[in-house]
C-alpha cells in the first residue's frame, strides 16, 4: 500500500464533497435550460464528440485502474483513476458548453432503436446525476489510505462509473445523427 496524500478530515470532506456535488448538478440542471446564440466559428456539436472521446477514455481508463489494483500496483492505481478524474472534470466543461451552445437535441430514430436509446438515457441520467459524490467519497477514501473503505466504496461507484461512462458514449453514438 501506499502513504497516504491527504490528512483525515472527515467532517471538512464530507461538507466539501457534499458540496461540489450539489453546486454541479445545480449548474448542470440550471445550465442545460439556457442556450446561448452565439457564433463561435465552428461546429459547437464538437463538444459533443469531445464527450465521447474524453468517456471512452475514462471508460479504458477504468478498466486499467481495476487490473493495476488486482496487480497490486498501487501508485499506478492512484494515478490513472487521478488522470480519470481530472478527464471526468474537462467532461463535465465540455458537456455544459456543448449544452449551452446547442440545447437540445431530439432523438430521431424510431421503433427497437428508439426503445434501446430511451432504456439507456433513462438508465444513463440518473446514474451521471448519483455518480459524482461517490466517485469523490471513494477517492477520498484512497488518498487518507482507508484502503478497506475505499475498497467497500469502489465495489459500488466502480461499476456505476464504468455504465455511466459507456452509456454516455453509446447516448452520443445514437442521437449524433440528429444533430443539426
Amino acid at each position: 500500500m501506499i502513504q497516504a496524500s491527504l490528512q483525515k478530515n472527515d467532517k471538512k470532506a464530507r461538507f466539501l464533497i457534499l458540496t461540489v456535488s450539489f453546486v454541479v448538478f445545480a449548474a448542470v440542471v440550471i445550465l442545460s435550460k439556457v442556450k446561448l446564440d452565439v457564433d463561435l466559428g465552428f461546429n459547437p456539436h464538437i463538444f459533443a464528440t469531445a464527450n465521447a472521446i474524453i468517456n471512452s477514455i475514462v471508460s479504458v481508463l477504468l478498466v486499467a485502474a481495476l487490473i493495476t489494483v488486482k496487480q497490486k500496483k498501487y501508485a499506478l492505481h492512484k494515478n490513472i483513476m487521478l488522470a480519470a478524474m481530472l478527464l471526468s472534470v474537462l467532461f463535465l466543461v465540455s458537456y455544459i458548453a456543448h449544452h449551452l451552445f446547442n440545447g437540445e437535441t431530439k432523438f430521431g430514430g424510431e421503433g427497437t432503436i428508439k426503445s434501446i436509446y430511451y432504456f439507456i438515457l433513462l438508465t444513463h441520467i440518473p446514474l451521471a446525476a448519483i455518480i459524482l459524490p461517490f466517485i469523490l467519497f471513494t477517492a477520498y477514501r484512497g488518498l487518507t489510505a482507508e484502503y478497506g473503505m475505499h475498497k467497500k466504496l469502489a465495489r459500488y461507484t466502480f461499476p456505476l462509473w464504468l455504465y455511466v461512462s459507456i452509456t454516455g458514449v453509446l447516448v452520443y453514438i445514437l442521437i449524433s445523427p440528429y444533430y443539426s
